[in-house]
């Protein structure tokens, strides 16, 4: 399984996310899980993920089809 950040939340559920982080004085993350595996990735394709991973500041992750 694999969870990212949501970034299609609709103005009612960001408002009632904003509604409970005032609620609750915190501040909160949404994530939308998926049923994914990760991809079986030699050491080339590893070497490659992790160069672009660094020269774009971000994390990636391999996944199988």
């Amino acid at each position: 399984m694999l969870c990212s950040l949501s970034t299609k939340l609709g103005e009612k559920e960001l408002a009632e996310i904003g509604a409970l982080e005032e609620e609750l004085g915190v501040t909160m993350l949404a994530f939308s899980c998926h049923p994914l595996d990760p991809a079986e990735i030699d050491d080339r394709q590893l070497k490659g993920i992790k160069e672009l991973e660094e020269k774009l500041g971000i994390s990636l992750v391999a996944v199988g089809h």
